[in-house]
């Protein structure tokens, strides 16, 4: 049995759960999320947690245990208090704004790059040089986060880049001169 698997979900107040067939819907204050669950996973719901149980014991449903267990997890926690990342761009002249339902950054190209917003996420820019994004679907956050950060990921002899936040570069010496 998975070790993830069987720790419960605790459900918080605000959080309403409803599971039809093989389908979970969470509703929270943040908006609503649903996924689709496999026929070998079962949900038990009592006493304001959910117990997420596996019908039988093979190798690939005990994966699977674990697998949807954290995606239930992660489901109730975005409804209910929305995931953040923040990115920061270090740089010289490197900035971003929000304008309308795009974020406008400045890397150093010849133009600026126009991304647009996905629904869901919410993002706000510090100082011109830090993105916090919000919302409350994990897997759309860190996809959204990972297409700003292709722009101009961190290069190791600068350190210039799009960098999450606490993200350290381990930087490399440039050429030595002529001896």
């Amino acid at each position: 049995m998975s070790r993830i698997g069987k720790l419960p979900i605790k459900i918080p107040t605000n959080v309403d759960v409803s599971c039809t067939g093989a389908q979970i819907i969470i509703k929270g204050k943040f908006g609503t999320l649903q996924n689709t669950i496999p026929n070998v996973i079962g949900i038990k719901q009592n006493n304001g947690n959910l117990i997420v149980t596996v019908k039988n014991q093979t190798r690939p449903t005990r994966a699977l245990h674990g697998l949807y267990r954290t995606l239930i997890y992660n489901m109730v926690v975005g409804v209910s208090e929305q995931f953040k990342v923040t990115l920061l761009l270090q740089g010289v002249g490197y900035r971003a704004i929000v304008q309308e339902k795009f974020i406008v950054l400045n890397l150093g190209y010849s133009h600026p790059v126009k991304i647009p917003i996905p629904e869901g996420i919410s993002v706000e820019v510090v100082q011109n040089t830090t993105i916090n994004l919000k919302g409350c679907n994990k897997e759309h956050l860190g996809l959204f986060a990972s297409k700003i950060r292709s722009w101009r990921s961190p290069e190791p002899y600068k350190g210039k880049g799009i960098l999450y936040k606490g993200e350290v570069i381990n930087r490399k010496a440039g050429k030595s001169g002529k001896k």
